[in-house]
């Protein structure tokens, strides 16, 4: 087996472990993983869907015994979370991969920042489920997924990350439900983001089910490992990360240059 491969499953192995530790899938960081160890960057994302989809059914499951999934509205986040992680993962073949890259980049600097900002940020007034909202929050759920689908598509994320600030935040939805309402959703991001990418190809057949095998193994390891730390130290720690990578990312590219 090709070194590289090895390096890609033991480095997911890690992420997997360390993210579900703390209820994270780790698909923020798995596309500039794989791409700053030399894969292609539509082999990267393609693979990171696979990996959050994986990630996402895993969670589901467990929420969904829970009892802590309200499909009913779960379900307006479908159809636009579908269309556009399709039309993502269609287009990707076409924009320039130094392009995506630098996308991501201002998508993880974005995303870290808005990790750490939690640190100080107060906590949302919590209510209680089932939420119910007006028509016009409803057609803006709309409109939000297909935003989003469009982002997860392109870039090989689940769209958790930017889905869950929304719940909490705009929508007040109660904190512990948002997160398997998260999981429900990025089942469909990525799987749509897949089934985009399957009509340019990219997928590494080998590197995708070592990953697999790696993200199956360590999410369990991590998830019988769970620690208590308190969230506003996790959620800057992760967003610290994501910088970090963000910053190697923009060293690679202007290196390629």
């Amino acid at each position: 087996m090709d070194s590289t491969i090895l390096i890609a499953i033991f480095a997911v192995f890690i992420v997997s472990i360390i993210f579900s530790m703390f209820g994270q899938g780790g698909g923020s960081l798995y596309t500039p993983i794989l791409f700053l160890l030399g894969y292609a960057t539509l082999t990267s994302i393609s693979t990171s869907l696979v990996l959050n989809l994986i990630t996402a059914l895993a969670a589901s499951i467990v929420y969904y015994r829970s009892n802590l999934i309200d499909i009913q509205f779960a379900l307006w986040f479908v159809p636009g979370i579908c269309i556009g992680a399709f039309l993502g993962g269609v287009a990707a073949a076409y924009i320039n991969p130094v392009l995506l890259m630098w996308l991501f980049v201002i998508f993880l600097i974005g995303a870290g920042g808005r990790m750490i900002y939690t640190y100080w940020e107060k906590s949302a007034p919590e209510g209680s489920c089932p939420v119910t909202f007006s028509l016009w929050m409803y057609a803006l759920i709309v409109l939000f997924s297909f935003v989003v689908g469009i982002i997860s598509g392109l870039l090989g994320i689940g769209g958790g990350i930017l889905i869950v600030p929304f719940l909490i935040f705009l929508c007040r939805y109660p904190t512990k439900n948002s997160a398997g309402v998260v999981s429900f959703v990025v089942i469909f991001s990525s799987l749509f983001g897949v089934f985009g990418h399957l009509t340019s190809g990219g997928f590494n057949i080998p590197l995708i089910i070592g990953t697999v095998i790696a993200v199956v193994i360590g999410a369990t390891i991590g998830a019988r490992s769970m620690v208590k730390i308190s969230s506003g130290y996790i959620k800057a720690g992760f967003g610290i990360i994501l910088w970090v990578f963000a910053l190697q990312l923009i060293l690679k590219l202007l290196q390629s240059h």
